[in-house]
């Protein structure tokens, strides 16, 4: 029987994806010795199954639909997509689902990597089991930040596993387009993957349990996405829940609470996500296994000095450039806690992700785009803000106009009437992804109506919005 092997860090991460990273970039940036254990593949979920692929896939289908609305461009846009080409440009983002670059750059920053499933097994202390069965155990002089992620959550249906559904992973890494596909949900993924496929060549049906699509933002941003994709062709059903599902010699059936049916190649459910916490060992310390890990702004574990929880894991933005940010912020942390350096932790300060509760941007990429960030109007009333919502209809910006013909696009912006800034902007249109970096300096940085005049937007973009919302304001 083999000794188990033990060392000694100054920091352990436990996660391998771009919130470990970035958590590990910061405490050795700080001097601090750091190890980094990962149990599929560095760079995380992000790489292999969602952000990058899931935008290499969108991006000809984003393009051609921006061609098609361009005079003397249009008709020679018409035919259908290489899905050959579009799936080999996926594979290429995700470097074919290898990782020798990611692990390269751990190796370049100093960190060690240790292979394997990472439990803790008591304060400061995480054992991992490596691919042969070995254990390791690594303690933490300082803290173990968990940065596990999320998986998709599944509905408890009878008789799902036997469907083999897809979930998010099998959405953007499939080899092969389905002639039909039923989409359950109606959030980013649902939505983003539902252009993605219909736009492939398959028969997309949607079922939406709740009232619209994109739930957490505008109402009108997930009218306009539904809007646009029933005219490429899908059937978005709202309102309706899956009671059951089967497969039947290849075929997948759907049944719906109102006795609807519907048959489709393959099933996918973008129905939630759950944290990777159920099998960490949080046992061993007291904590819940399968819980979302609560946390204060410095991204430290509630009642555990050396412990933080950062990304998906915490539940406070299951976004990857939020758990970044937050990674950046609890990196910073660790190394002024373990050099003695005071803590800034009042809102806005280095060691506080205050981004978190009031300025949490997102980009949707269907077509049209959907981004926001800050509060919507109802979450700006619930939080007891007296504000103001401003519309502006974005066919009325020059620079619309020439981005598209028929351009279809709507702004808002929620300002607090009593402070005179902004809570709030969302934006839905074609290409306004590439405007929500400017919305969100407005609003992380609480910049005073006022000030907002003396920005000016250049002539003629699409970021003339800007002007077009302040006038709306100052003339309502």
């Amino acid at each position: 029987m083999t000794e188990t092997e033990t060392n000694a860090y100054d920091v352990v991460v436990v996660g391998a994806g771009p919130v470990g990273e970035n958590v590990a970039d910061r405490t050795r940036a700080a001097g601090l010795t750091t190890a980094v254990v990962e149990s599929e593949l560095v760079g995380g979920e992000c790489s292999y199954w969602a952000c990058m692929p899931s935008k290499a896939l969108l991006r000809p289908v984003i393009a051609r639909a921006d061609a098609r609305r361009v005079p003397g461009l249009s008709q020679s846009v018409r035919g259908p997509l290489d899905a050959s080409a579009v799936l080999a440009h996926r594979d290429y983002y995700t470097s074919d689902w290898k990782d020798d670059g990611q692990v390269g750059w751990l190796d370049s920053i100093g960190a060690d990597l240790y292979r394997g499933h990472g439990r803790l097994t008591g304060p400061r202390t995480v054992t991992v089991t490596g691919p042969d069965g070995g254990e390791r155990v690594l303690t933490a002089r300082h803290a173990v930040a968990v940065c596990a992620g999320s998986r998709a959550a599944l509905p408890g249906l009878p008789g799902l596993d036997e469907v083999r559904p897809w979930t998010s992973r099998e959405a953007t890494s499939s080899k092969h387009v389905p002639g039909r596909l039923i989409v359950v949900g109606g959030g980013v993924v649902a939505t983003e993957m539902a252009t993605v496929w219909q736009a492939l060549g398959s028969k997309v049906t949607m079922l939406v349990r709740g009232k619209g699509l994109l739930a957490r933002m505008e109402p009108f941003a997930g009218e306009l996405v539904a809007e646009a994709l029933t005219e490429a062709g899908a059937d978005v059903r709202t309102g309706t829940s899956v009671e059951s599902v089967a497969r039947d010699n290849g075929t997948v059936v759907a049944v719906t609470d109102s006795g609807d049916r519907f048959e489709a190649d393959e099933i996918l459910f973008a129905t939630g996500r759950a944290p990777r916490t159920d099998d960490l060992g949080l046992e061993t310390i007291g904590l819940e296994p399968g819980s979302w890990l609560d946390v204060d702004d410095s991204l430290r574990v509630t009642g555990h000095d050396w412990l933080y929880a950062v990304g998906d894991v915490n539940q406070r933005a299951l976004l990857t450039h939020q758990g970044k940010y937050q990674a950046r912020i609890a990196g910073a942390a660790i190394a002024a806690r373990a050099t003695g350096e005071t803590l800034l932790a009042q809102p806005w300060g280095a060691h506080a992700a205050t981004a978190d509760h009031a300025a949490v941007p997102q980009v949707v990429f269907t077509d049209p785009e959907a981004a926001a960030v800050g509060l919507s109007l109802a979450e700006a009333e619930q939080a007891g803000h007296r504000v103001k919502a401003v519309d502006v209809d974005l066919s009325t910006v020059a620079g619309a106009g020439l981005f598209a013909d028929g351009y279809k696009g709507r702004a808002r912006m929620v300002v607090d009437l009593e402070d005179e800034i902004l809570r709030g902007v969302t934006l839905v249109g074609p290409g306004v992804g590439e405007l929500i970096h400017s919305a969100t300096i407005a609003v992380a940085g609480q910049v005073p109506v006022g000030r907002l005049w003396h920005a000016v937007p250049s002539y003629p973009t699409i970021g003339e919005v800007w002007l077009r919302l302040l006038e709306a304001y100052r003339d309502s």
